[in-house]
């Protein structure tokens, strides 16, 4: 039976301390490995151990230490004086340092992680990713995590100051919903992706550098991956360009052609060929005939003077 567990056995009462919690509490004898500190029964078989690797500073027998308990890899109920740098209730980026068929545990600067249980999850996660976490205290009185950080994550913010329509600003996700993403920047700023400004799959905690598309009257940003719609076209029709080049000069997909066939050949959507022929036809780089597509080629100047007789 694991020590802080209740025991079953006539007349002892169970240890009143829980894993994942911090206590204060006094030391009752000392070894030459550590000290034990006080079970809270007042039976030594269940004083707790604070080996000398776990301590912070020397302590002595009498004195009362704030700890941190957690069950060592035998399931006893240990003791280490180096508390959660994680302050209760705050936001913080922090890593996952693994993950269990029940959740994952969280660096919080103890010797082990703090538990984030699933049910506190937003999307999946992995070891070594880093994501946004709150720490709290559950109904046992153990310390867990939860990604739900929203809110507090607004308390916190600022609104934008010093920044453009077109500016770029970084910063890391500490939300997901519905309607798109959301995150903090090194500033303060709280940006949103909507779904249609994002280009691939965003996790929870990824940086990210965005533009700016609009600015909220409340100083809150409006972000976008994607480029200015300008650098969109003059890349694709770059695409169109180099590809009818190795096709010597012209190009046998058309306005008729499928949406399959334009992805397979040039890596666009059957919208953005469109539009980058469009600009290539209104520029008079390009001709369009019945069956494709050709390059119109630039007139030499003749030099001066070879026109005589």
């Amino acid at each position: 039976m694991r020590t802080g567990e209740n025991k079953t056995e006539e007349g002892r009462s169970p240890v009143p301390y829980k894993e994942n919690s911090i206590e204060s509490l006094p030391v009752v004898r000392l070894a030459s490995f550590g000290a034990f500190l006080s079970g809270g029964t007042g039976d030594s078989s269940d004083d707790i151990l604070l080996h000398k690797d776990q301590q912070t500073e020397e302590v002595h027998e009498g004195d009362e230490v704030r700890v941190f308990l957690y069950h060592d890899p035998r399931g006893r109920l240990t003791a280490s004086m180096r508390l959660p740098q994680i302050q209760i209730g705050e936001p913080a980026y922090t890593e996952v340092l693994l993950t269990t068929r029940f959740g994952a545990f969280v660096e919080a600067g103890t010797e082990r992680g703090i538990f984030l249980p699933f049910s506190e999850m937003i999307g999946q996660v992995r070891a070594g990713q880093k994501i946004w976490v709150r720490m709290y205290e559950d109904k046992t009185g153990r310390l867990a995590m939860t990604m739900h950080v929203d809110q507090q994550i607004r308390d916190l913010s600022v609104p934008a100051r010093g920044i453009k329509v077109g500016g770029k600003v970084e910063g890391t996700v500490y939300n997901q919903t519905g309607e798109g993403v959301f995150m903090i920047t090194r500033e303060r700023w709280i940006g949103f992706f909507h779904h249609s400004e994002i280009r691939g799959p965003i996790e929870m905690g990824q940086p990210l550098t965005g533009r700016v598309t609009y600015i909220r009257p409340d100083g809150r940003l409006d972000l976008s991956l994607r480029e200015q719609k300008e650098k969109v076209i003059a890349s694709d029709t770059e695409k169109v360009i180099a590809y009818m080049e190795q096709s010597g000069g012209t190009m046998d997909l058309t306005d008729s052609s499928s949406p399959e066939d334009i992805r397979r050949a040039l890596d666009l959507s059957k919208a953005a060929f469109k539009r980058a022929v469009g600009h290539l036809l209104k520029e008079k780089k390009i001709a369009i005939e019945p069956s494709c597509i050709k390059i119109l080629q630039k007139k030499e100047k003749k030099p001066l003077g070879t026109d005589r007789p």
